[in-house]
């Protein structure tokens, strides 16, 4: 699989390119940015995951993961969010549409040609990433934020072997109990909610997905204004209690749900994951 660099910077020791590829899940093109320390690896590396109207460059410019990245020899790899361009179907809002793939594979139209993120990140990155770059694929990490953290969990659960760890910041644990999950699963996958299963963190849990993870980390601001109506950490806990397995909340007071907060408790998620790599 080609990647195309698009641009390199030096940073933090080490060095960050921007890429596209062809995607044949997706069937467009499809960007990220990798971020790989000095040597010749091949290196642990983590993949993050965007929240909704994000793209590859969001967590790329505003994270401050390099620093922490370099300090245990981890390599970053971030991707856009969704699909887009000429002919790929979309939606006015924000929450809906291109910016806001939600990691599934879409079953219904407009949005199955093109909206098939969950292939995306578990086959298409992967493969060209680690053909691309000096990775290890045997250490490989993965985390994300809000929609992102959603996606991280659910992708990790479900593939336990390609994924050794994984961590979220504030994210959406359950599509199934809340507006953002109700609206983009019936229009990705239908008003079938036992299929909406797959795609929730909760549920995976319950099924008992994902039972080698030691633990999930998972850190949520106390002063984000989706905490109540749209995010519910309480419900992964009792999810995880009612199956014995570890989920490690911590609750931020004053944190909202902006890159703020994700620069600041980044350097912990850093540790966290490479004491598992």
């Amino acid at each position: 699989m080609t990647v195309e660099i698009t641009a390199t910077h030096r940073v933090h020791g080490g060095t960050l390119r921007y890429c596209r590829h062809a995607s044949a899940s997706t069937g467009t093109p499809m960007k990220f940015t990798v971020w790989t320390p000095d040597g010749e690896g091949p290196f642990p590396y983590l993949v993050w995951l965007s929240g909704l109207t994000c793209t590859e460059d969001n967590f790329t410019t505003k994270s401050g993961v390099y620093e922490h990245a370099a300090q245990h020899g981890i390599a970053i790899v971030a991707p856009d969010t969704s699909p887009r361009g000429e002919g790929v179907a979309d939606d006015p809002a924000y929450d809906l549409g291109q910016g806001a793939g939600f990691y599934v594979d879409a079953t219904q139209a407009p949005w199955a040609p093109h909206f098939q993120m969950y292939s995306y990140v578990t086959k298409d990155l992967l493969e060209a990433v680690d053909g691309a770059f000096p990775l290890n694929p045997s250490r490989r990490g993965i985390f994300g934020h809000s929609m992102g953290g959603h996606g991280a969990l659910t992708i990790a659960l479900r593939n336990p072997d390609s994924f050794k760890s994984v961590s979220a910041f504030s994210p959406i644990v359950s599509p199934l109990n809340c507006p953002w999950g109700d609206k983009a699963m019936s229009a990705y996958l239908g008003e079938d909610r036992g299929l909406w299963r797959a795609h929730d963190a909760c549920a995976l849990i319950e099924d008992g997905a994902g039972s080698g993870l030691d633990d999930i980390l998972i850190d949520q601001g106390l002063a984000d204004s989706f905490l109540e109506n749209q995010l519910k950490p309480q419900l992964i806990e009792a999810a995880a209690n009612s199956a014995g397995r570890k989920v490690t909340v911590r609750r931020q007071a004053g944190y909202d749900h902006s890159y703020f907060f994700i620069t600041t408790f980044i350097g912990d998620h850093l540790a966290w994951h490479a004491a598992r790599l």
